[in-house]
């Protein structure tokens, strides 16, 4: 994926950019942000348009207000540019309309209709930051309107869809079909904004573009592999949300997967989108189906009670607004998975998530097999520790590898070492936000960072047997951790099944 970014790029002809749901938070938190800098920089066309589509009652200029507060709150440079923010104001309009109501669309159509270049007229890209149970009607609207055909329109028509798509596999199948009946597969664009950051498109790149790496990248060499993403903050405002996803349906479905596709994949026959997606799909059928009994053995869940985090009382999550007294949802995940192919036979892959961690950290270790003890035995203080190489997705962006080493002196005392590599230090700071890019590859067309159908049907699939296996066992008391430590006993409990214990992120500063 990564990898892409030594090709030529192709050239962006003008667009018109829609955003249905102009008026919630990701419009203004994510989405104008990212627009702002890519005008900024100038990494999209001058010739550009952004219309803004929801029900409230506002102005052209009402909207440009609200959306300069939110980027003067949102924005990653500080302070914002007033000359590029009135530039870049210029491109931006509003169009009120009930989602359901075909003549706000014909309106749409006619404002569009109104620009003088043609290439604005005809190249559209539909953002749909609504409800999902929304998405389908939006479409069929559209279609309705004369906005959007199958590719039998003049230029190109494309919809960014953000998550969650579906919350099961069968709702995800039917929002497919419902899509698909009025847009190619082509022309969707399911957005996981996981895949839009850099360290995340850097895994292929650092595992195909290096050999002494990629030759030990298998069951040979490799023990087993951690993946984990941990937050920090608990579920706050979102507790009516999450009494519908969890952790489950809110973090494994889509970002652990994602990356678990991408550390685990064959390389692809080339660099083009599908070759790419081909193989991710590949690996996510390769995953060993999960029984009932196997969640029982495999998977553990968790949940938040009143703890510390970072010195500040955290309340239980059963004591968050919109959460049931007596919820069994879970708001930590942790599974075992094996991938039944050549390179990974007998290889466990351990994912982990959860709310109310010690830190928000993502990343990947790579545990090689242990060397045998026998030459150092003796003169060490300590068993000496398996090689491994962590993959630091976030924050403090790297990659170390953990090696041992003699310590200096007449002793032959060995321990273990590490070799830190640095974004920023070798980069410099600036990393561009995921939306920018992701943004950017859709006004492209390029599905590189998108996921296609048959991919969240594989992994809501996977997520599916989880949830069947969960259904009415009440969690456990070894299944409760304290807010501010790293998780349940249970968690613990399922590694030590095969001699193995989690290694939770550090601080690298």
């Amino acid at each position: 994926m990564a990898c892409r970014l030594n090709q030529a790029r192709k050239t962006l002809e003008p667009c018109t950019i829609v955003i249905f749901g102009a008026s919630g938070d990701l419009t203004a938190r994510k989405l104008i942000p990212a627009f702002y800098h890519l005008f900024k920089e100038k990494q999209i066309p001058s010739e550009f348009r952004i219309i803004g589509f929801a029900r409230r009652e506002k102005t052209d200029d009402s909207w440009r207000a609200e959306l300069r507060e939110g980027l003067n709150q949102f924005s990653r440079t500080k302070p914002v540019d007033d000359a590029v923010w009135t530039e870049f104001a210029k491109h931006i309009s509003y169009c009120r309309g009930d989602f359901s109501e075909l003549p706000a669309y014909q309106e749409l159509s006619r404002m569009i209709g109104a620009f003088t270049d043609e290439a604005l007229r005809k190249n559209r890209l539909y953002y749909l930051a609504t409800s999902p149970s929304q998405f389908a009607e939006v479409v069929e609207m559209l279609h309705a309107a004369e906005l959007l055909n199958k590719g039998d329109l003049p230029g190109q028509q494309r919809i960014v869809v953000e998550k969650p798509f579906g919350h099961d596999l069968a709702s995800a199948k039917q929002l497919n079909t419902d899509l698909t009946r009025y847009a190619h597969e082509r022309q969707i664009f399911r957005i996981d904004h996981y895949l839009g950051k850099e360290t995340v498109q850097n895994i292929l790149m650092f595992r195909f573009s290096n050999s002494i790496f990629e030759r030990l990248w298998n069951r040979d060499s490799v023990d087993h592999v951690q993946i984990t993403v941990s937050e920090s903050l608990g579920v706050g405002s979102r507790g009516g949300y999450y009494e519908e996803a969890g952790a489950l349906r809110d973090m494994v479905q889509n970002h652990l997967l994602q990356v678990l596709s991408l550390v685990a994949m064959e390389p692809p026959v080339n660099l083009e989108a599908e070759a790419i997606r081909d193989e991710k799909v590949k690996m996510l059928k390769s995953i060993r189906p999960l029984t009932p009994a196997d969640v029982a053995k495999h998977v553990v869940r968790g949940q938040y009670f009143a703890g510390t985090v970072g010195g500040k009382l955290c309340p239980g999550y059963r004591q968050e607004a919109k959460v049931k007294p007596d919820s069994d949802v879970e708001t930590y995940a942790a599974l075992k998975l094996f991938v039944d192919n050549w390179r990974w036979a007998g290889v466990p892959f351990y994912l982990r998530t959860g709310k109310y961690l010690p830190m928000s950290a993502s990343e990947v270790r790579i545990q090689f097999r242990p060397s045998p003890n026998v030459l150092f035995a003796v003169q060490s203080d300590t068993k000496l520790d398996p090689n491994a190489l962590t993959l630091r997705l976030q924050p403090d962006e790297g990659i170390s590898v953990r090696f041992n080493g003699k310590v200096p002196g007449v002793s032959t005392s060995v321990r273990p070492v590490r070799m830190w590599f640095s974004y920023n230090t070798e980069f410099g700071a600036y990393t561009p936000e995921a939306y920018e890019r992701l943004l950017l590859e859709a006004m492209a067309g390029d599905a590189t960072l998108f996921i296609r159908r048959d991919e969240v049907e594989t992994a809501w699939g996977i997520v599916d047997s989880v949830r069947e296996g969960w259904a009415g066992k009440p969690l456990t008391n070894r299944e409760f951790y304290s807010a501010g430590t790293w998780g349940p006993v249970a968690s613990e409990d399922l590694l030590a099944q095969r001699g193995h214990v989690w290694h939770d992120p550090q601080p690298t500063k």
